[in-house]
């Protein structure tokens, strides 16, 4: 099933929030505790400006977002389902209690712990919600300087050529140097939420370090070490983080 023939706009994000995000399971605690640190120390030691965000695919998951907001003067959501748009919009001006957890275990880094604010009330004030297709993505503006990619470009097709062209836009998104964190589940054979069922492509830790290798520059492919008990029909998950880097891949084919 290619991205097009996908249930998109039937995607059931109340029915997603509750499976996945309703209480913090072990491989979210173990993502959080890299992005921290990859964000954390990042950002800690960088002199810059104006920080915009970006989280491709944001679907029902707001903790991308919350790892990157103690950053970012502006964070784009960037989703294609209409259902999951509609989610996103409804938690920028306060968001749910079950997102708290996250927030906590973003705060175990002290370049998290030391900030002084609300975090609703940034979160209400630098996050945006936009609806479009990965594909299409060079449309909505960039080059961000910091980016997210969860569970999208192997949950949203059976195509390995589409996999690889879904890394691809996003990292040409980001500007160079840009810190990204991506997650993929592991050799999915698809999913439900809710009544439907969702297309994914087979990638394992190669594939995916194939797809991003012509776009990053220092950069770490890493299978978590909690066990696979989302769902069925995987075998784990990987998380790749490091920085953008300008190759050859970035100059524009005839």
């Amino acid at each position: 099933m290619k991205n097009a023939d996908a249930p998109w706009s039937s995607f059931d994000p109340i029915a997603y929030v509750d499976h996945n995000y309703r209480v913090l399971q072990a491989e979210d605690a173990e993502i959080l505790n890299i992005v921290r640190d990859h964000f954390g120390g990042h950002f800690r030691k960088q002199g810059f400006g104006p920080v915009y965000g970006i989280d491709v695919g944001a679907g029902a998951n707001l903790y991308p977002a919350l790892s990157m907001m103690p950053w970012c003067d502006e964070i784009t959501l960037f989703e294609h389902s209409s259902a999951n748009v509609a989610y996103l919009r409804s938690q920028v001006d306060s968001y749910g209690g079950n997102w708290d957890k996250f927030w906590d275990a973003l705060r175990g880094h002290e370049a998290y712990n030391s900030l002084d604010f609300d975090p609703r009330e940034r979160f209400r004030k630098v996050v945006k919600v936009e609806r479009g297709n990965i594909f299409d993505l060079s449309a909505f503006g960039g080059p961000w300087s910091v980016g997210t990619m969860f569970f999208v470009a192997e949950s949203m097709t059976t195509s390995r050529q589409e996999f690889d062209r879904g890394v691809e836009c996003f990292m040409r998104a980001l500007a160079p140097g840009a810190p990204f964190v991506a997650a993929f589940m592991e050799h999915s054979k698809g999913y439900h939420v809710g009544d439907e069922f969702f297309p994914a492509c087979d990638v394992g830790q190669s594939e995916i370090h194939a797809s991003l290798e012509p776009f990053a520059g220092d950069f770490t492919v890493q299978r978590l070490k909690s066990a696979a008990g989302v769902r069925d029909g995987y075998s784990g998950m990987i998380l790749a983080y490091g920085w953008r880097q300008n190759t050859d891949a970035d100059i524009p084919t005839a």
